[in-house]
């Protein structure tokens, strides 16, 4: 592959980017962990997050990435510490816990008692706090997709007396996340991202089939989503992009589900209405390149996560320009760039290795960008 092939991008996605979370400094980890024993008030905490998160901007922006986040520092978990901030939703311990590989069990689920909605700005002043201490980057914000809401607990987790037909759920839900997308605009967001791993899920016949067990109505259900994330991204401003990252799951460094996403690739890439999605590509468990053919030529962005964030080895820079030839076979190298396949913590354990070897993996995407598209 020729260096200076192609220039630098004006607008996110970068060349080299990244999903959005990092691993959490040992002084926000004690701090989460006296707050949650009594010991430290809530105040105090802030100001351990605040002081960690302008420390993780500067470094992202020392080692060259052109979008930086608060590498989630606020959170316990990606998805629901947002949604449980949105009306009529809750946090609770259920007796079925999602499971990953290795018997691997999240703690807590969602469950939804009323009607559901966005009165409370939920994560819009953490945005606002990462836009005013970025210096050369831009203020990136991730969200959990609206699928979460719906995939992770299903029919029993929505209440039958407030939704008795799961139509104004959706719709009411795809309203909610269009409230939180304005709101996000209007404090400048301009780079917003929706972690959305429930599409790339419904390529796993496993998952599927544990859909149907628990009687969920499966037929539809991918057209479905794609008409609620289109509903919540309608009418945001035009400079404003909406990126969504795909992947298997992620926590502490297991996963979840597998499978090409070919099922999925012609609703994801020419229905859903984002301009940019975030794929998971580092292990053969994501499938081949091949459902790339289907990405509209000219403007939508695919940024391969082509790099693992689930282990410390560092790929080399061959190897990884030689994934990227193979891509460029299905989608032109003008429509490509690279980063991890996820974040580095979805949660705040974080996945299993060291924050040198996260840095020094989001060094190596910047130097293959800068070599591949001569920029980042």
């Amino acid at each position: 592959m020729p260096d200076n092939a192609i220039t630098k991008r004006t607008r996110p996605p970068f060349r080299a980017d990244h999903v959005g979370s990092l691993l959490r400094p040992q002084a926000l980890r004690d701090a989460r962990a006296a707050r949650a024993l009594g010991q430290m008030p809530a105040e105090v905490l802030r100001g351990v997050e605040d002081r960690c998160i302008i420390d993780a901007i500067r470094k992202q922006e020392s080692i060259g990435l052109r979008a930086a986040t608060d590498g989630e520092y606020r959170r316990a978990y990606w998805h629901f510490d947002f949604m449980a901030g949105l009306d009529g939703v809750s946090l609770v311990e259920p007796e079925d816990k999602v499971a990953f590989k290795g018997n691997v069990k999240l703690p807590h689920s969602l469950q939804v008692n009323s009607r559901v909605g966005w009165t409370k700005p939920v994560m819009v002043d953490d945005f606002r706090f990462t836009a005013g201490h970025v210096t050369t980057a831009v203020a990136k914000q991730t969200i959990p997709s609206p699928s979460v809401l719906h995939f992770r607990g299903g029919r029993r987790a929505i209440d039958a007396q407030v939704y008795p037909e799961m139509d104004r759920f959706f719709a009411d839900l795809g309203t909610a996340y269009r409230g939180a997308v304005h709101a996000f605009a209007d404090a400048g967001c301009r780079y917003l991202q929706l972690d959305e791993v429930n599409i790339a899920y419904l390529c796993d016949p496993e998952q599927i089939e544990g859909l149907k067990a628990r009687g969920e109505h499966v037929d539809g259900l991918l057209e479905t989503y794609a008409a609620m994330i289109n509903t919540a991204i309608a009418g945001r401003p035009e400079d404003m992009v909406i990126s969504m990252h795909l992947c298997r799951g992620n926590f502490r460094s297991t996963w979840v589900a597998q499978g090409g996403y070919e099922p999925v690739a012609e609703v994801l890439f020419n229905t859903v209405g984002v301009d940019a999605y975030f794929m998971e590509y580092d292990t053969d468990r994501a499938g081949g390149f091949e459902p790339l053919r289907l990405v509209p030529r000219g403007h939508k962005i695919v940024v391969l996560g082509i790099m693992t964030s689930k282990t410390g080895e560092l790929e080399s820079k061959d190897d990884l320009k030689r994934r990227l030839d193979e891509a460029a076979k299905f989608l032109p190298l003008e429509q490509l760039a690279i980063s991890p396949q996820c974040g580095f913590a979805s949660t705040e354990e974080g996945n299993l290795l060291t924050e040198d070897e996260q840095w020094r993996k989001l060094e190596r995407c910047v130097e293959v960008a800068t070599e591949v598209w001569g920029g980042v």
